[in-house]
């Protein structure tokens, strides 16, 4: 499911909360836990996230409630993300991983029988 994130230079905390379903607690509680979400704030103290800011809630929330990972998970991911260190998703579903890893060990197998029959 994608949220529409509507043009804006700044959005206020009741906005973010309305795009991205997180009560305003939640959100807040974010900015103390993760480091990259540091919405700024206006001279009353208002917060004011840019567009940015929207779409790494969004994407807290998909790892938080859509992944299951917890926050250090969610962290690690992000951190990892914001460096380019993801590692890449193969796509593999279990079954085609059990497969590709039945056909390695034959193949390996079959190595060692070679090397070990040349060394006699």
């Amino acid at each position: 499911m994608t949220q529409v994130i509507p043009d804006k230079l700044f959005y206020r905390i009741g906005e973010v909360e309305t795009i991205t379903d997180i009560p305003a607690y939640v959100l807040r509680y974010w900015e103390s836990e993760f480091k990259l979400l540091r919405p700024k704030k206006n001279p009353a103290g208002q917060r004011l996230y840019r567009k940015r800011d929207v779409e790494l809630v969004l994407r807290i929330k998909g790892l938080l409630y859509e992944e299951r990972l917890t926050l250090e998970g969610a962290k690690k991911r992000l951190l990892a993300e914001s460096r380019g260190t993801v590692q890449m998703d193969l796509g593999l579903k279990a079954t085609a991983l059990a497969e590709t890893l039945r056909r390695l060990r034959t193949r390996l197998r079959a190595v060692r029988e070679r090397l070990a029959h040349d060394a006699k």
